[in-house]
């Protein structure tokens, strides 16, 4: 069984582009010229850039990624002249032409950029781009469908906060008095962070609601600074040393690795992985999983002789009446090793030993339409999709076309390894 410290080494393991030379100074290194973030700043704003590198902005620096050397912005921004006020990247993936768009704002200008370069006709004033929002804001930050009730910008200035719906451009004011006065907000992995201070308080997009013990200081989590937490004693995670225990995608195409404790959602590749604990997303299951499937908009989570099974909506929600035994849901007796369901079929592959026993998802109660033996052992997790079925062993997996394949072959194919590209982890 891998323990916590797997992925919790990979925290933060989010690509950064090189570093320029030119005015930098590395995290924790004292300048009289260039802000050390180490010491503890107040950000002006913090957005991801088109790469899903992030961006924190300091009066004229900038710190590309959570490591890194802070740099003049102007050898990003060649535009801009001294600080900003909130800046966001556009979540607009159905207007190709915005999408991916950084916008940057200051005083009563807005500024439009695009792989660094600054898009025709800027900067402009604000209200031409966004009607009815007020000038030298506090902050900024893209709420996408799902997240939000429609595609959407969050603009903060003191308490107000400002929802501009992205297709209607019309903006909705609310006043949440209960958080602090944020300077900068920042989403990352479908989570909304208020910055204040050294300080930050994670917060629901739609009510502004806060849940858990907040302010916490950024440096245990946002930046890799010299005796702070998570990241000045930081180890790199080496993708030999990889072992699951499930993985899976469900219907809204997010993909989930657990290990131990602890899950890593993959998809979100271009805002940096990230391992979490799986009770924060499925709070009923502790002690990790034996194996996990999706299937109809649910999620099914395999825990000894136990399965939970949750809505995959935005937010997961256990479905009334769970857990029940995998005897009761599934005709078999567990436990499980690994379990899987291909896109667009109704059954559930699963995987016991070296036996592979397919159950009819569709059939009351489940049944077992094929039992048949396979050329692998000892499987930790195995996942299917447009591309085929991947069956993980250890740090390697093994690539198979289909179900039958996987089933009938008496050969197993060469493994490959697991890659940096897959979870973050290091050769």
């Amino acid at each position: 069984m891998v323990t916590r410290t797997l992925f919790l080494c990979a925290l933060f393991a989010v690509s950064s582009a090189a570093p320029l030379q030119d005015a930098a100074v590395e995290d924790g290194d004292a300048s009289p010229a260039v802000p050390d973030r180490c010491a503890g700043l107040e950000f002006d704003a913090i957005t991801p850039n088109e790469k899903g590198n992030t961006l924190f902005f300091k009066g004229n620096y900038v710190w590309t990624g959570f490591t890194g050397p802070a740099q003049l912005s102007t050898l990003y921004f060649r535009e801009l002249n001294g600080p900003v006020d909130a800046a966001f990247r556009m979540h607009n993936p159905e207007n190709a032409g915005d999408h991916d768009h950084i916008y940057l704002f200051k005083d009563d200008k807005v500024y439009s950029y695009f792989n660094q370069n600054l898009e025709e006709g800027y900067p402009k004033q604000i209200q031409e781009d966004f009607p009815a929002i007020p000038t030298h804001l506090d902050a900024a930050v893209e709420c996408p469908k799902g997240e939000c009730m429609t595609d959407s910008v969050l603009f903060f200035k003191g308490q107000d906060v400002h929802v501009y719906d992205i297709a209607t451009k019309t903006m909705k004011t609310k006043t949440w008095s209960h958080l602090p006065a944020c300077t900068s907000v920042f989403r990352w992995l479908e989570h909304y962070y208020c910055f204040h201070g050294q300080n930050f308080t994670r917060f629901h997009p739609v009510s502004g609601e806060v849940v858990g013990a907040y302010p916490k200081d950024a440096r245990h989590y946002f930046m890799n600074c010299p005796n702070f937490g998570h990241g000045g004693d930081r180890k790199p995670l080496k993708c030999r040393d990889v072992k699951l225990d499930a993985v899976t995608t469900d219907d809204g195409g997010r993909t989930y690795f657990f290990a131990g404790p602890i899950y890593m959602r993959v998809d979100t590749h271009r805002d940096g992985f990230h391992a979490f604990p799986i009770t924060r997303a499925w709070q009923e299951v502790n002690d990790g999983v034996d194996a996990v499937f999706s299937y109809d908009s649910k999620i099914y989570l395999i825990k000894g002789d136990q399965v939970y099974i949750y809505k995959a909506d935005a937010h997961f929600t256990l479905i009334e009446g769970y857990p029940k035994t995998v005897k009761e849901e599934l005709g078999i007796e567990g436990p499980v090793d690994a379990a899987f369901v291909c896109p667009n079929e109704n059954t559930a592959h699963v995987i016991q030993g070296n036996r592979m026993r397919d159950v009819v998802l569709t059939a009351t109660p489940r049944v077992v339409a094929r039992e048949m033996p396979l050329p692998l052992s000892d499987i930790d997790a195995g996942l299917c999709g447009e591309q085929g079925i991947k069956i993980f062993k250890g740090s390697q997996f093994y690539h198979y076309d289909s179900p039958m394949i996987l089933a009938m072959g008496r050969i197993a194919p060469v493994p490959e390894d697991i890659t940096p590209a897959m979870m973050g982890c290091e050769e």
